[in-house]
Parts: C-alpha cells; sequence; structure tokens
C-alpha cells in the first residue's frame, strides 16, 4: 500500500487517519495526537489549525494537535502535502507533515511543545537534537488596506536556536506537494522554476486547466506558487518526493534542478517543490527562513456571463511583482499583524473574558478565508462562498451570520460584499420582490437566478439585506451614508415594503437553519422580520428621508408588541405563533442590539434568558426543542443579544469554548454541533463563522 493509501485524508471522515505518522513504513518517536502531553496549547487547542488560510481556494489546516506526523489538509480532508525537515548535526527530524524517505528513512520526530493561536498566527514550538525551532504561519489580515487583502499569498517562517546552550549545524527543509493544484490526482500538471526580484518561486499548473470550475471544491484552474527571498544557503529542486527529500535528508541541499519529466499526473510519484536553507552553525535565534505560498487565479470569477479579474491586478502588473512585495513587506506585515493580534484580544476580553478573546482569535482566518476581492468595471467587489454547504455564491444568509466580523474590523469589506448583491437586484434581472437567496448556485460562476428558480427564503434574506445595510450605514461619515442610502433606496424600500406586508406571521417560509425544515408562524423569523423593518428606519434617516424614518419605526414598534403577545408560552416565547409548549433560541435578539433600536422589552429578554439557562446542555443551548444540536454563530449571537445578563451570557461562551476546545472532530471551526455529545453535526470551514464577533460590534 503506498503512503498516499495509508494517509490521505481524502474526506471529513478521514480526517483523523492523517494523524498516522509513517515514514518509510516506519514510525517515528514523536507524540502522537492521543500522546502530546508535552505540548501546550494557548488560549485553546483549534479543532483545527489554520495555516495557510487566505481565500476559498487557499485553505490548508492541521487537523491535529501536533504538526509533526499529520499531512496538512484542505478544508475538505484533502490532503495538501507540506513537509519539513530539519537536519542537525547530521541527524534528520521530522518537524512537519508524515514522509515517507525510502531511501534515507528518518526514524525521528521533533517534540512539539506549544502551539499559540492568535487572530493572524499559528505558531509551533518544537525541540530535538538540542535544537529549538519555531515555526510561525502567519495569513495577513489587513483591515481597510485593499492592496493587501487582495494578496492570495500566506507567510511561512522558521527560526532555529540552540536548545542546550551548544551550537548546532542546522538546515531545514521544506516541500509542498503538486496536490494543492487540483483536486484529482489523476489530473496532470506541470511546473517551473524561476528567480524574479532577488526572490526565487516555484510553481505548480494544471496542464489542461478547466477555467472557472472546481474539482472537490479545489480550483481546477490557477497557479500554486511557493516563493522564498534568494540568499546564502539557499537552494531548491522540484521533482519525485522520494527523490527531493531524500537530498535534503542525506545532503542537507538540493540539486536546483527541475524534473524532465512532464507534464505528470499528481500520483505519479508525487511531484514536491523542495527549498533547503542551510542556517550553518547556530547558537543565538537565527533570522527568520520566510516562504510565501499562494495560488494565483485569472480570472478569479463570473459575474452574469462576464469574466472578473483578482483585484491584486489592479496594483501589480504580475503575480511575480505582487510575490516580490509580498516578501519585502514581511517585517512590516509581521508588526500590523501583532498589532492586530493585540487588539482583538483585548477588545474581546473586555467584553467576554479570555474564552471569548480565544474564540475571537480562532475564527478570524477563517471568516476571511471565505471571501475573496475582485475588480469589477474599475471597482472593487467582494464575493463570499457558501463553504462545506450549498457551495453557492454570496449567500445572502451565509453573508449575514459573518456580518459581526467586518462590522468590528472591516466595514469597507462589508460593503464590497453586499456591493453586487445590490447590483444584481437592481441591474440584474432577478425578478421578484424580495431579495435574492444567492448569486449562483456554485462559486465562483455568479449567474444569478433570473429565471426565479433558487432557494427563496422571502422574509430571511430581505430582512437580513435590510440589517447588514442598516449596520454598514452606521459605520460611515453621515455624507458616505447619504450617499449609499439614497443610491440603493428604491430597492431597499422594496424589501421593507414587503417585509411590513409578511413579517408579522410569516406563512409557510424557508429559513436560515433550513436543515430543520420550512416553518410557518416562525416567531425568530417574525422577529429577524420586524428587526429588518426597524432597520429601514435607520436607512431612511440615513437617506435624510424623515417620514419615512418614522414610519418604518413605528410600524415595527407597533408588530414587536403583537409578535410579543402571539408569541408568548407561560414564561418564554414560542418556537411558532401556534405550536403551544415549544420554545426556539430567538439569536434575532441580536440585530435589535446592534442597530439600537429597542423593540424587545428587557422583560421578554429576561425570561428568555432564564429559559435558556434551565435548558443548556454541557455543551451549549440547543437551536430549538427539536434538536440538541445547534449553532456556534448563533449562540453567541445570542450572548450579544443578552449582553447585559452576564449569566447567560458567560455562560453560552463558556459553551462554545469547551465544545472547540475538546470536540474529537478535527476540522475547520464548525458552526453546526450536538450540544450533548460535542460532535460536529455538519459544515466546517465556513464564514459564518465571522457571527463569534457579535458582542464586538455593541456599543460599550
Amino acid at each position: 500500500m503506498s503512503r498516499r493509501n495509508i494517509l490521505r485524508a481524502g474526506s471529513i471522515a478521514g480526517l483523523s487517519a492523517a494523524a498516522v505518522p509513517v515514514l518509510g513504513g516506519t514510525a517515528f518517536a514523536q507524540p502522537g495526537r492521543g500522546q502530546n502531553r508535552l505540548s501546550t496549547f494557548e488560549p485553546i487547542r483549534p479543532p483545527a489549525t489554520p495555516l495557510a488560510v487566505r481565500s476559498p481556494y487557499l485553505s490548508t489546516w492541521l487537523a491535529s494537535d501536533s504538526l509533526p506526523g499529520t499531512w496538512p489538509s484542505f478544508w475538505t480532508g484533502r490532503t495538501t502535502a507540506m513537509t519539513g525537515i530539519v537536519r542537525i548535526d547530521g541527524v534528520p527530524y521530522v518537524f512537519m507533515g508524515a514522509p515517507a524517505v525510502d531511501a534515507a528513512p528518518v526514524s525521528q520526530g521533533m517534540s512539539q511543545i506549544s502551539l499559540v493561536t492568535t487572530a493572524t498566527r499559528s505558531t509551533f514550538t518544537l525541540t530535538g537534537g538540542g535544537v529549538e525551532l519555531v515555526v510561525t504561519f502567519l495569513s495577513p489580515i489587513e483591515p481597510g488596506d485593499l492592496r493587501r487583502q487582495s494578496a492570495p499569498l500566506s507567510y511561512l517562517s522558521m527560526r532555529a536556536s540552540s536548545a542546550d546552550g551548544k551550537a548546532h549545524a542546522v538546515s531545514v527543509y521544506i516541500d509542498v506537494s503538486a496536490e494543492w493544484a487540483h483536486g484529482d490526482s489523476g489530473t496532470k500538471v506541470g511546473w517551473a522554476s524561476a528567480s524574479t526580484s532577488g526572490v526565487r518561486s516555484l510553481t505548480v499548473t494544471p496542464s489542461a486547466p478547466s477555467v472557472l470550475a472546481e474539482n472537490g471544491d479545489m480550483a481546477s484552474w490557477g497557479t500554486v506558487v511557493w516563493s522564498t527571498p534568494e540568499r546564502s544557503g539557499l537552494t531548491w529542486q522540484i521533482g519525485e518526493d522520494q527523490v527531493v527529500r531524500a537530498a535534503a535528508v542525506q545532503a542537507g541541499k538540493l540539486a536546483g534542478t527541475t524534473d524532465p519529466n512532464q507534464p505528470r499526473a499528481i500520483g505519479d510519484h508525487w511531484p514536491v517543490l523542495g527549498l533547503n536553507l542551510d542556517f550553518g552553525r547556530v547558537s543565538a535565534a537565527t533570522d527568520p527562513f520566510v516562504v510565501s505560498i499562494g495560488h494565483v487565479r485569472q480570472p478569479a470569477m463570473r459575474y452574469l456571463g462576464a469574466p472578473l479579474q483578482p483585484l491584486w491586478t489592479s496594483y501589480w502588473p504580475s503575480w511575480q511583482d505582487m510575490v516580490a512585495a509580498f516578501h519585502t513587506d514581511f517585517v512590516a506585515a509581521s508588526g500590523r499583524a501583532s498589532t492586530l493580534d493585540n487588539k482583538v484580544t483585548a477588545d474581546a476580553r473586555a467584553v467576554g473574558g479570555d474564552k471569548y478573546a480565544a474564540l475571537c482569535a480562532l475564527a478570524v482566518r477563517q471568516a476571511y478565508g471565505g471571501t475573496e476581492l475582485v475588480v469589477r468595471d474599475g471597482k472593487p467587489w467582494a464575493f463570499l462562498k457558501e463553504i462545506s454547504s450549498d457551495g453557492n455564491v454570496s449567500t445572502v444568509d451565509v453573508t449575514y451570520p459573518g456580518m459581526p466580523i467586518f462590522l468590528y474590523l472591516d466595514p469597507q469589506r462589508l460593503g464590497l460584499l453586499l456591493a453586487p448583491l445590490l447590483d444584481y437586484a437592481e441591474n440584474g434581472g432577478w425578478p421578484k420582490d424580495y431579495a435574492e437567496h444567492d448569486l449562483g448556485s456554485h462559486y465562483p460562476d455568479a449567474a444569478g437566478h433570473n429565471d426565479g428558480q433558487e432557494e427563496d427564503m422571502p422574509v430571511e434574506e430581505s430582512a437580513n439585506m435590510l440589517i447588514m445595510t442598516a449596520g454598514y450605514l452606521a459605520r460611515l461619515t453621515a455624507a458616505d451614508a447619504k450617499t449609499f442610502a439614497a443610491a440603493h433606496y428604491p430597492i431597499l424600500k422594496r424589501w421593507a415594503d414587503y417585509l411590513v406586508g409578511n413579517a408579522l406571521d410569516p406563512g409557510l417560509q424557508n429559513q436560515t437553519d433550513d436543515f430543520t425544515g420550512w416553518i410557518a408562524h416562525s416567531v425568530n423569523l417574525a422577529l429577524k422580520g420586524i428587526v429588518g423593518v426597524g432597520a429601514m428606519s435607520r436607512i431612511s434617516t440615513a437617506a435624510q428621508n424623515a417620514a419615512d424614518a418614522t414610519h418604518y419605526l413605528s410600524t415595527a414598534r407597533d408588530y414587536i408588541g403583537q409578535w410579543a403577545t402571539m408569541g408568548q408560552d407561560g414564561a418564554h416565547l414560542r418556537l411558532a405563533y401556534d405550536q403551544p409548549n415549544t420554545w426556539s433560541q430567538k439569536y434575532n435578539g441580536y440585530p435589535d442590539q446592534l442597530l439600537g433600536l429597542g423593540l424587545i422589552s428587557s422583560t421578554v429578554a429576561d425570561h428568555e434568558a432564564a429559559w435558556y439557562l434551565a435548558h443548556r446542555n454541557q455543551y451549549g443551548v440547543p437551536l430549538d426543542l427539536r434538536h440538541s444540536y445547534t449553532k456556534t454563530d448563533w449562540e453567541l449571537w445570542t450572548a450579544a443579544w443578552q449582553h447585559r445578563n452576564a449569566a447567560i451570557r458567560d455562560a453560552l461562551i463558556t459553551d462554545v469554548y469547551n465544545f472547540a476546545n475538546t470536540t474529537p472532530n478535527r476540522v475547520p471551526f464548525t458552526d453546526w454541533y450536538d450540544t450533548l455529545s460535542g460532535r460536529q453535526q455538519g459544515f466546517q470551514a465556513r464564514p459564518v463563522i465571522g457571527g463569534v464577533f457579535a458582542l464586538l460590534t455593541l456599543p460599550r
């Protein structure tokens, strides 16, 4: 059986098998996932650790506790192999991945001492052979800086130092496999090496790309770029994994050659892009060995039949220039990342404590990584992928729960996400009076639904669009808010008027928790619609339409009174008006707090809080009485709605933290899990996890 048959994690169910440490058929001495007692995790043990997470197609994670002994994988679980071998005084140690090197077996792995996760970084500290190695994955988050945000690139840096006070000869080898380039290992790829502007770039590309198509949720077109600045001691090689890794193990350097047997299938002798840096004799900490990994695609998207280029093409004439600038920026980018990490931690700790700060740190890269920036008619737009559920383009009810992170960190990004959704309803041919559900059935083709055939959620999506728009306007200057509101007023008013006629008592409709089924007379959906009407009053105020502002706010106030009466079921609210002895989380109370509408009475809120506390399970409060599962994003939305009630707020934060910190399902932060077992129910890596930031969007 080949190493890939043993180790390849090709599905969600196969993730746990990826942790088997095998090198040339021999297990190496290194603490495994179940034995890793030496490693500490700060501030949380991630269900899966983000490594290179920058876009829907650059999304690689570590699905276990330990960096050595596990293949990194795409968010789906497909192996995206990344290997690290450090040679210390001539003895090789694995520090990343699970490579088989038959010609030069490696029997030892470094011991992982710690993993520290921040908003932008995952930092592993490992020891072996008298050397400490610090391996840092940095995926920059650059709020408000479109140029830097647009680069689909992530950093990996390695720094060595003596751990025993003695000098040691150290060289570091790393590679990525051609698996990064396509979702099918039978696909033929080609590769190349070039040095431009002082940067060595090794690349791999499908030889017959399917443009704007996917395979296993991975892009079927584009180029994987593995780059590092030229420096003394650096060598490189592209070729069969066994050959290239053996050279690093045996000689501590690479040949500077490119395997001529190309194109060939990814799984045909597994081509890898190898880099090796000889640090020489090491005592004090070395300068970092900095490598970048990227996935560049042109075009990036298609909107109503027109291809759209990635936004980075507006700033750099080629990806080579972008990569060179990215490396030049490493020191400054690291400083900005530290500032952002510290801000997220301090702000989150102030409103929700240490456990809340840990959840926020874990959520940032995942939320941003579900979106990407493009250029349309000379202007920036952003699209979002509905990762791991339908794969739709810019799903409104996926954008909506992820909204809080952008309101907190990056309102401009939210405005760019709203732009194509508004454009399609205004100019693209959408035929209905309520808001669309999405911009296309499958990313990256925003083909729309001009035939009206889509997953309709009339009250849901109309209210979502109004609430997101009102939240965005509140973060603009008055002049900019007026311009934006006036430009889109007709479509926003159309949706608001639909809600006026349908929100108080929704008929049989689908809603964002569609896995629970359609529902009539939903109390929570009615609440969302009523808050949506109230949101229109804020939009009208921004547009300086006082009459409409008064009309929509008074309507919302009238409706909320009826809602509280119709939904009452003793000391709590029902799941549906016509279903006595039922209940559900009313997470849609959060936007009432967000927009400062003051619609829901404190009495109703307090009764709901007491009910949730009484129905809390080990890992949280169920979504409703029908199932024991819950939604991560909605629990934190509920905590934000109830932020003045410390008991329920802190309980929800603690429960979500305990779930994330202990769940046996090693997948990117899921938003759907069971509150009894702590197991994933479905979904992973979705940008909705930005909803964790709801508490940070409220007025202090």
